[in-house]
């Protein structure tokens, strides 16, 4: 069967990932309340059905950081990326640029922002977290310099990691024999993904990180650094160190509270992600849609307000720039449709939400993407 839709890609992943791995894409935490309302709020949005308006010329190009976009979404910063499909981020990054939208390379990606920049023709935009060990931070951001990452998406909803129950349950980091011998089983029972990722997607590390030493060569010791290092101290004072090894456009990602917004703006970055972590945080949370106006009116005007979280289709992008931003990172579409069927599978996702922003365009009688404004919201 050919997916239809982004949530067809959603079962396809179910079908060929284990479920250690297809749980970690899916799953929220605690009970998923806010992971929930991430889609569900955005789906009670309504649009203005509009006639007899001229679209016969439709317009998605937007402009974000000195780039053109063909269309107002960019492929969001997803973990482990490269367990899902033979050295995914490097497949992804290839349909995004095929795509005309940039690729966030997450730092705990299997593939190196070099391997992806080769791969894709393209640098992608880099996402990291504050860590303990600013030398290796250091280190990474000019490496990530010199690739030409054009943009910084620096997440700072982390200070803690929430609690996955799902992983919990299935034991995403396998510590024990009879986790090992589970999860071992799980693979040999989805063949394709066997052949493709764990015997043909070496190494499995964590490429970016496997700078930080020479002893980390488990995905087990991969997360019990990233645990050790992630660093619960930081504040707004501390973008200043960020600023200093980063001349580019830095983006804050993981803002949900007006007070929040107010501060970056304050400080002086060039645009923030109206995000919680796709619900994978702080349970009974916003969701992003229901926070983003109040932010986008609050420093709209001083910095780019971009958002992720229940984006599914592109009636949802549409959406969401009808609530205030000026783009939508999307990250589980992503990761579900490069789950299910690789590079091949992204790109498909991205030319179904394309015609969709396009049909939602037309049936509300907008015209250019840019025009997008609260006025497409019915009451």
């Amino acid at each position: 069967m050919t997916p239809a839709s982004v949530l067809d890609y959603r079962e396809a992943a179910r079908r060929r990932l284990p479920r250690v791995l297809f749980d970690y894409i899916d799953g929220g935490s605690y009970a998923e309340e806010t992971l929930a309302a991430n889609v569900a709020d955005i789906q009670k949005l309504r649009l203005r059905q509009r006639v007899l308006k001229d679209v016969s010329r439709l317009s998605t190009e937007v402009e974000l950081f000195g780039q053109t976009l063909s269309m107002p979404v960019v492929l969001s910063p997803v973990g482990l990326s490269g367990m899902y499909a033979r050295r995914g981020e490097a497949q992804a990054a290839r349909a995004a640029k095929a795509a005309g939208v940039p690729f966030t390379l997450s730092t705990v990606g299997v593939c190196t922002a070099r391997e992806v920049a080769d791969a894709a023709g393209a640098p992608p935009w880099f996402q990291l977290y504050m860590t303990r060990d600013r030398g290796f931070m250091a280190e990474t951001l000019a490496r990530v310099a010199e690739v030409g990452c054009p943009v910084l998406v620096f997440t700072v909803d982390l200070a803690v990691p929430g609690t996955r129950y799902r992983d919990v349950r299935n034991g995403m980091v396998a510590t024990t024999p009879a986790q090992r011998f589970s999860q071992a089983m799980d693979g040999l029972l989805h063949p394709a993904w066997l052949w493709d990722v764990h015997i043909s997607g070496r190494p499995h590390t964590l490429g970016t990180v496997a700078s930080a030493s020479k002893d980390l060569k488990r995905l087990v010791e991969f997360w019990t650094w990233i645990g050790r290092n992630f660093d619960a101290s930081i504040t707004w004072d501390d973008i200043g160190w960020v600023r200093e090894h980063w001349k580019g456009p830095i983006v804050i990602k993981g803002v949900l509270d007006v007070a929040d917004a107010r501060e970056a703006a304050a400080i002086g970055v060039e645009g923030l992600v109206v995000s919680n972590h796709g619900g994978r945080q702080l349970d009974g949370a916003s969701s992003s849609i229901q926070a983003l106006p109040g932010i986008a009116d609050a420093v709209g005007d001083r910095l780019t307000v971009l958002m992720d979280g229940g984006v599914r289709s592109g009636l949802d992008v549409l959406k969401a720039l009808a609530s205030g931003a000026r783009a939508c990172l999307v990250g589980r579409a992503w990761a579900w449709s490069l789950g299910a069927r690789g590079e091949a599978g992204v790109a498909h996702m991205l030319q179904i939400v394309r015609q969709e922003l396009r049909v939602a365009m037309a049936l509300t009688g907008c015209a250019d993407i840019k025009s997008v404004g609260p006025d497409l919201l019915a009451e």
